[in-house]
């Protein structure tokens, strides 16, 4: 294994992206086979992260939440196909018929509203129900028909764990699935963050300054159901060890577990999406199954390929970059593969000017995502949060940031107008 090149590589990668710091760790049956600290934790001391070094890791938190519901399906305390407002009878959105909303939804992010606004100052899960009812939103289609990365309605799983175990979100999280797997320096409380040494400083580097900025750590309120998890590279190995299966400590049996990476919904050509996990089938041989997470500060990505019982963690202290480009390196790393192969690469195709024309728009959602199509000099780009980057064709419906081999997949209305764009994982609503 050719650690000294992914060092190479990730130093070379910090130094284009603006990342000030990073942790990565490999074990691979049940041994840690890599595990090392780059760049600082805090730009003003220059106290290096160390494998230790605790980061948000945002979304990668979904993944517990699941688990949590899986758990307690196993023990027949819900089913994933009981509708939400068998739980939560308050449960009421405009112009969706809610009854039809079942947890699988949930977990799945296909209930069929598209993003909403945030409202992070919400910190009760009934002021939450109140919001989604009274609240007018935008309908993607019937539940199952879309994928559409929705946390307001992911957050809604925390409120029925609440329910059916008579315990706080979080402690349920912290005792049954954190301290069982002896995740130690894991927690979802800011006071015990205070508390705890070795943890990394949040940053945003601003592009137009030239500079970072640090962050506070995001409160979030009932978003911690979905991003809430401050940990580190270690113990999310711990975490992604109980997916194996020779693991000795798993919370729920195999079958359980496997139903959290069987492909519901689509993602591109080759992958799609399970419960709180992307599922890449057949990448040189092997399934990989991940999750990645961003927030102010943060850019995370976790996963692990069961057929070679590897789990790969990858933590940074700074916003949208490519962790999950990190995570993928340290993979093929792994396996010998070389350092630049990618999970999959979309098709070309060449498009006439009227074809590139079709795209053209601005496309967004309440959360705040941004994404607008350009057409210039034959030359189609998007712009995204006020960068510019240059696209290409792959199909009728699929434009490719050539950059990074992002694919945006439209979506055409009856009269063959495009009314949608998916892009990271998200609908985006064209605009007038």
């Amino acid at each position: 294994m050719k650690w000294s090149l992914f060092e190479d590589k990730l130093r070379e990668r910090m130094s284009n992206e603006n990342i000030p710091g990073a942790a990565v760790a490999v074990c691979q049956n049940g041994k840690i086979i890599y595990q090392q600290g780059f760049g600082v934790k805090d730009i003003d001391t220059k106290e290096p992260v160390t494998p230790n070094t605790i980061f948000g890791i945002a979304s990668v938190t979904k993944s517990f939440t699941a688990l949590a519901i899986m758990k307690l399906e196993e023990e027949g305390k819900l089913s994933v196909h009981d509708p939400v407002i068998n739980y939560l009878p308050e449960f009421h959105i405009q112009e969706v018929d809610v009854k039809s909303i079942k947890i699988h939804h949930l977990l799945t992010h296909s209930t069929g509203l598209a993003p909403i606004q945030r409202r992070e100052e919400l910190n009760q899960f009934h002021e939450h129900l109140t919001y989604l009812a009274e609240t007018k939103h935008d309908v993607l289609g019937k539940p199952g028909e879309y994928l559409s990365y929705c946390n307001d309605t992911f957050l809604l799983l925390g409120t029925i764990i609440e329910r059916v175990t008579g315990r706080l979100f979080r402690r349920y999280i912290t005792e049954e699935l954190l301290y069982p797997l002896q995740m130690h320096r894991s927690t979802f409380s800011l006071e015990e963050l205070d508390r705890l040494h070795d943890v990394s400083t949040p940053y945003i580097f601003n592009d137009k300054k030239g500079r970072y900025e640090k962050q506070n750590w995001p409160t979030l309120g009932n978003y911690e159901v979905g991003g809430g998890i401050r940990s580190n590279v270690l113990d999310l190995i711990k975490y992604g060890e109980q997916y194996l299966n020779n693991s000795s400590n798993a919370i729920v049996s195999v079958e359980q577990s496997n139903k959290m990476r069987q492909p519901y919904l689509s993602i591109n050509r080759k992958s799609a999406y399970g419960y709180a996990f992307e599922i890449t089938p057949d990448y040189h041989g092997v399934t990989l199954i991940e999750h990645g997470g961003g927030q102010p500060g943060v850019s995370s990505n976790f996963g692990f390929v069961p057929e070679r019982n590897l789990v790969v963690s990858v933590l940074t202290n700074v916003s949208d970059v490519a962790s999950r480009d990190i995570w993928l390196e340290a993979v093929n790393t792994t396996f010998g593969i070389p350092l630049e192969k990618k999970r999959y690469i979309e098709p070309i195709a060449n498009f006439t000017i009227e074809q590139k024309e079709r795209f053209i728009g601005n496309f967004q959602s309440e959360e705040g995502t941004c994404l607008q199509i350009l057409l210039k000099s034959d030359a189609l780009y998007a712009m995204i949060n006020e960068k510019e980057y240059l696209l290409r064709a792959s199909d009728e419906n699929t434009l490719v940031l050539v950059a990074n081999e992002k694919p945006i997949r439209f979506y055409y209305d009856n009269k063959g107008v495009i009314w949608s764009a998916f892009f990271g994982l998200r609908m985006l609503l064209k605009t007038a």
